[in-house]
């Protein structure tokens, strides 16, 4: 399957791109975003494109020479170790020619979006013009059985990112963490109503043996829940694989951490998008632009402000951009998204 970028239209009117600007996608995934904003920003223009899964840098890569792009052979687009004690940076932009001429630069990035003030930091960066992120996963990890993501497909459970560079799989999660601990990252990060005996069901099957792959981890589940929850338009075990991808990846934590580095790193009426797909991601995003959309932040009850706080931004969307029903049809993965958008103030 084709992975279609989200909002696609919304999210290149509302970024107010322009040629020679600086821009983050922060999850570059299947490219979408990315290549329609590197056509916005031409000629002259910087794009940083994040992924933690290694794949999708060397894939875009790809994209752009079928695109008719070149890109200067020889720069590696992931992070070099060396153990030089002079300075050499981890990244490095890379010209993108069209036929006989440099049309910008790109700079594809393997390593987790939180990092994003190390990241402008190693490529000698002060300010971007406009701020991407796309919190859904692309459809080929969806689809690629060895990634454990989906349900839908057996293999191994491990639902990493960047298998490379983290070392916890969701097999780990299931296999150690308690009762206790599982059933509350089902109810908190999955919303999961029979988080208790989705979590008390493995608890059991754990000890005869290790719960290491998919299908056998859907087989407990099912095992858990009643029959009717089984009947429900969303598949009983979805919740589960959402809780589980989401502390494995450590995902909400390393959303906030990046909208707080966003602050930083946009210049004066630069614009922040981040489109999620589900309540506890657009929770984050909400709050924070709210949080920064005004002065005081001190709770209501006290009888002057203590805390100081300057607001930084302004709220574009005051309700969330959501799919039109033809980008449903067309994208049934599409449904759920919310896009909001800020400006630096």
């Amino acid at each position: 399957m084709t992975h279609k970028p989200v909002l696609l239209e919304e999210v290149i009117e509302n970024l107010n791109l322009k040629p020679r600007m600086t821009v983050v996608d922060g999850t570059l995934g299947a490219g979408g975003h990315s290549l329609a904003i590197l056509k916005k920003i031409l000629p002259g223009g910087k794009l940083v494109s994040i992924d933690w899964d290694r794949r999708a840098i060397q894939n875009f890569e790809k994209r752009l020479k079928k695109e008719g792009y070149d890109i200067q052979e020889g720069v590696s687009p992931a992070p070099v170790k060396s153990n030089n004690h002079d300075k050499i940076p981890l990244y490095s932009f890379r010209p993108v020619w069209r036929g006989d001429q440099i049309v910008c630069h790109w700079c594809g990035v393997n390593d987790n979006y939180a990092n994003l003030d190390k990241i402008f930091g190693e490529l000698g960066l002060n300010k971007a013009d406009a701020i991407l992120i796309d919190l859904g996963f692309s459809s080929d990890q969806i689809e690629d059985a060895g990634r454990g993501f989906s349900f839908l497909h057996n293999g191994l459970l491990d639902m990493r990112y960047s298998p490379e560079t983290q070392k916890m799989t969701a097999a780990d999660v299931v296999n150690k963490y308690s009762e206790k601990n599982l059933a509350d990252i089902f109810w908190q990060y999955g919303e999961e109503k029979y988080a208790r005996r989705i979590a008390r069901e493995i608890s059991i099957e754990r000890k005869g043996s290790k719960i290491d792959d998919v299908e056998k981890l859907v087989e407990i589940i099912s095992k858990a829940v009643p029959e009717n929850y089984k009947r429900d338009k969303i598949h009983f075990a979805t919740r589960t694989f959402q809780a589980l991808r989401i502390e494995t990846n450590q995902e909400l934590k390393n959303l906030e951490t990046f909208l707080e580095k966003t602050e930083k790193i946009l210049g004066r009426s630069s614009r922040l998008a981040v489109i999620s797909f589900h309540s506890l991601e657009d929770r984050i995003v909400k709050n924070f632009i709210r949080k920064e959309s005004r002065d005081c932040i001190c709770p209501p009850k006290f009888p002057k402000c203590v805390c100081n706080h300057k607001k930084n931004l302004k709220i574009i969307t005051k309700k969330p951009i959501q799919p039109s029903e033809k980008e449903i049809r067309e994208n049934p993965r599409s449904r759920s998204a919310k896009m909001r958008i800020a400006e630096k103030i």
